[in-house]
C-alpha cells in the first residue's frame, strides 16, 4: 500500500491532468511536462529522462510512464487490442524502475501513460494499471480504466471486462489524435487550401476515409483543413486532382450567396494545395486520383 504523502500527491497529479481536459487541453509539450504542476509549496514533475518515472514527493512507486514516437505509431498494443505493451527498462527484468513497476502491479497502484504523438508531445491516458508482467518479451501489460472508477487504495474488484472495452476506445483516441499531430505538424499548422493557421479551428482530414480498409492514418492520407474546408470537402463541394488543383463542384460556382462563400469555395477553384516540404508527408497521387473520381462521379456530371 501507498503511504499517505505519496497517494495524495498522486491524487493531486490525476486531479490536474483532470482540469486540463475540462479547458480542452489533451496533449501537453514535454517541457511544460518536465516543469510539472504547483502543489504544496513547490512543483510536482511529470516525467523525467526515463520513461518510468517517479517524483520526489511520492515515496516509492512510479507516476507516469511515457512512450516515444516510432514510426507511424508506437507498436503499443498487444494483437487483441485490449492491452498496451510496455517495454522493460533495459534488458535487466530486475533493475529498480522495473521493479518498482511491478509492485505498483501488485499493489493495482494507478498511474498515468504519456503516449507520443510527435516529438515533444504526448497524449495523457489516465488512470492506467500494470496488469501483465512478462520478463521473456521484457514487456508489461498495461490496462486503461475510466477515470471516474479511480480507486486510490487497493481494491480486488475483477475490473478485466470494462479496463478491456476502456483500453479498446483508447487505442483509437490515441491513433486520431496521433494522425491529426503528425499531419498538422507536416503542414505547419495550417489550412493547406486557406493559410489559415489557428490550430483549434484545424483538422486532418483522410483522403482515403478511415472507414476503409485502406484508409491507413498516415500523413500521406491526411491533409490539414480548417473546419469549413474539410466540411466542404467530405462533403463534395470541392474535389482535389492528383497534381493537387482544386476543382469546386460548377452548381457551387453559379451561386450568388455573399461574401462567405466567395471567399471560402468560389475563390479556390484551380487554386493549388499548400502541401509539406517533406515529399513523403505530401499528398499521394494515387489516393486523391481515386477520391476525385467519386467527386467527379457525384459532382461534375
Amino acid at each position: 500500500m501507498e503511504d499517505e504523502r505519496s497517494a495524495n500527491c498522486r491524487k493531486a497529479a490525476f486531479g490536474w491532468l483532470q482540469e486540463q481536459a475540462l479547458r480542452g487541453d489533451e496533449t501537453f509539450s514535454r517541457d511544460l511536462l518536465a516543469h510539472g504542476f504547483p502543489y504544496d509549496g513547490g512543483h510536482v514533475k511529470l516525467v523525467g529522462p526515463q520513461g518510468i518515472f517517479k517524483p520526489n514527493q511520492i515515496q516509492y512507486f512510479p507516476l507516469s510512464i511515457t512512450t516515444t514516437t516510432k514510426g507511424p505509431y508506437t507498436d503499443s498494443f498487444d494483437p487483441s487490442g485490449n492491452y498496451l505493451l510496455y517495454s522493460y527498462r533495459g534488458t535487466d527484468p530486475d533493475h529498480h524502475e522495473n521493479r518498482r513497476l511491478r509492485d505498483a502491479m501488485q499493489e493495482r497502484i494507478p498511474l498515468i501513460y504519456f503516449y507520443g504523438t510527435v516529438p515533444g508531445q504526448y497524449l495523457a491516458i489516465y488512470p492506467v494499471f500494470i496488469v501483465g508482467d512478462d520478463p521473456g518479451k521484457l514487456m508489461f501489460t498495461v490496462a486503461a480504466d475510466d477515470v471516474m472508477q479511480l480507486r486510490y487504495e487497493r481494491d480486488d474488484t475483477d475490473d478485466t471486462v470494462r479496463r478491456q472495452y476502456v483500453t479498446r476506445l483508447v487505442r483509437q483516441r490515441m491513433h486520431q489524435r496521433s494522425f491529426r499531430d503528425r499531419v498538422l505538424r507536416a503542414y505547419r499548422t495550417q489550412c493547406s487550401i486557406c493559410h489559415l493557421k489557428h490550430a483549434d479551428l484545424l483538422d486532418a482530414a483522410h483522403i482515403t476515409p478511415d472507414s476503409d480498409d485502406r484508409g491507413e492514418p498516415v500523413v500521406s492520407n491526411g491533409l490539414s483543413l480548417c473546419k469549413i474546408h474539410h466540411a466542404a470537402f467530405d462533403r463534395n463541394y470541392f474535389g482535389i486532382k492528383p497534381d493537387y488543383r482544386i476543382v469546386v463542384r460548377p452548381a457551387i460556382m453559379q451561386e450568388n450567396d455573399g461574401p462567405m462563400l466567395k471567399a471560402g469555395l468560389q475563390s479556390i477553384n484551380d487554386a493549388k494545395l499548400i502541401v509539406p516540404r517533406s515529399a513523403k508527408e505530401r499528398p499521394d497521387p494515387e489516393r486523391l486520383r481515386t477520391r476525385y473520381e467519386l467527386f467527379a462521379d457525384k459532382a461534375l456530371s
